[in-house]
């Protein structure tokens, strides 16, 4: 069985979910624990980022080297459109998701946080005790901005962010009036891509993912509930609908995934 190395609440491991299922291909998800169980991670690819895919002895690192090596690997459903233009599209679209939309949607998720004491509770897990979720409600807002500025995350860094997310929201959405793909009659690379590293701006609305129930649908405050991207965000749910395998019993929060970790 494939193995995918992940954190369930990456974006770019979102991305390579995506494409597996639509595959049809059966994998196992292992919990990567942050810090000290990405040196087993390390260990075993050279490098400490995830997402991680196993097949057999075959270890592939980075979402889209993962994307190429299934498609050369489990060709069937393929996506990658065989058009030249349309190829160079896709990997247009995916490189802008790579690194755009998926970098930046991280500076607004931050921002999202600092604003919203509801949604900086709703992204702990459903373990977390009552008295904790109450103290990291009452954290300051102002005290999130200060901790943000050692990290880079400015109140222009965030706006600048904010606001070139609107900008790609809104040029994606007018691709998507009259058509269900971005690229051509069929889901492609470019699709799952976008999809996938939008998942910080608006949680999937489905059982879709091992996050707490009163997270999904919830997002960055004037983005997430702006109906100016209801195009968008609809055309994200139904590719959700049509490809997105939901939880199951073996894979629903109460069990989660397999973890890794070293003490």
């Amino acid at each position: 069985m494939l193995e995918l190395y992940q954190f369930e609440i990456s974006h770019y491991c979102e991305k390579v979910r995506l494409i597996l299922d639509y595959k049809g291909l059966t994998y196992k998800k292992i919990e990567v624990t942050p810090g000290i169980g990405q040196i087993d991670l390390y260990r075993m690819s050279g490098q400490r980022k995830v997402p991680v895919l196993k097949d057999g002895s075959e270890i592939i690192a980075d979402s889209t080297a993962i994307a190429k090596y299934l498609e050369r690997q489990y060709p069937e459903r393929p996506i990658l459109p065989t058009n030249p233009q349309q190829r160079a599209l896709c990997f247009l679209l995916e490189e802008l998701a790579d690194e755009s939309l998926g970098q930046k949607s991280r500076k607004a998720l931050f921002s999202g946080l600092s604003q919203s004491q509801n949604f900086r509770t709703s992204i702990l897990p459903t373990t977390t005790p009552d008295f904790l979720k109450q103290l990291v409600a009452a954290v300051p807002s102002d005290l999130l901005n200060v901790l943000g500025l050692g990290v880079g995350m400015t109140s222009d860094v965030v706006q600048s962010a904010l606001d070139d997310l609107k900008q790609i929201l809104e040029s994606l959405s007018m691709m998507l009036l009259d058509k269900p793909y971005l690229v051509g009659d069929r889901p492609t690379l470019a699709d799952f891509a976008v999809a996938g590293l939008s998942m910080y701006i608006k949680f999937p609305d489905g059982p879709y993912l091992d996050i707490p129930p009163n997270l999904r649908g919830k997002g960055v405050p004037g983005i997430a509930d702006s109906m100016a991207f209801d195009t968008f965000f609809n055309w994200r749910d139904q590719l959700y609908a049509q490809y997105r395998k939901p939880l199951t019993a073996t894979s629903s929060p109460s069990s989660g995934p397999t973890s890794i970790q070293i003490d």
